[in-house]
């Protein structure tokens, strides 16, 4: 797994950190989009080797990148439930407390950029609305407090969540050690797999294109050739 997400690194310039014990944090939105399903995935994984051959551990855990449908229903701003939209946001969030209740990776230290679903009809819809910038406090926490969550509902209203408990003990853990060793600053990345699949289409559509054209232009240039008058 992490040579793919090597990959989608390099393709969109996003960062890696290889320092030990400092986590990468990645969301991985699912091609689904049927709502109120735990159907993404939360990957953490860090270097644990202090030599220049990097030794990874990762973890992955299973999660909500999209807001439940009962904020796609009743969303608490006017313009709509927010989406987070792909990307990496760098230094963004930290350990504080979500709603002023428990411990969560919270959004306080930049801005994020999310989609806002208007229409409230409960479908998740990525393509129709504008997006905004902005402090929208899309935190990183769980569900229920104990056991597992199996539909998202009220649990998010565009945050990512842990539907396990104990994962997301596990995940606070390993936020609790990075924060001993790099301060309370963690960066997220979130990559939705829609988006990439019809990225590598485009990019094959033009690569195709390409070859066609040089193609056409290389018939072309033959029958030129051919055309040329002969002299005596």
């Amino acid at each position: 797994m992490i040579g793919k997400i090597r990959n989608i690194a390099r393709k969109n310039n996003f960062v890696i950190y290889r320092e030990p014990f400092k986590l990468n944090i990645w969301g991985i939105r699912s091609k689904n989009e049927e709502p109120n399903k735990f159907d993404d995935e939360l990957h953490v994984f860090f270097n644990t080797s202090k030599t220049r051959i990097a030794k990874w551990a990762y973890f992955v855990f299973k999660c909500t990148t999209d807001p439940g449908t009962y904020w796609l229903r009743n969303p608490l701003h006017p313009q709509g439930t927010a989406m987070l939209a792909p990307g990496q946001y760098v230094d963004t969030y930290q350990i504080d407390l979500h709603l002023g209740k428990y411990k969560a990776l919270c959004q306080r230290l930049q801005k994020v950029n999310v989609y806002r679903d208007y229409n409230r009809n409960a479908i998740l819809d990525f393509n129709n609305g504008k997006l905004y910038s902005g402090m929208f406090g899309v935190n990183i926490h769980r569900a229920k407090r104990t056991g597992t969550t199996y539909e998202v509902e009220s649990h998010s209203a565009g945050c990512q969540v842990f539907q396990k408990a104990v994962e997301f003990e596990i995940f606070m853990k390993l936020c609790e050690a990075h924060r001993k060793l790099y301060g309370n600053r963690f960066t997220y990345t979130l990559i939705d797999q829609r988006m990439e699949f019809k990225a590598t289409m485009r990019r094959a559509a033009i690569g195709l294109a390409v070859v066609t054209i040089l193609t056409l232009g290389y018939l072309w240039l033959e029958q030129l050739d051919q055309k040329k008058p002969v002299r005596a």
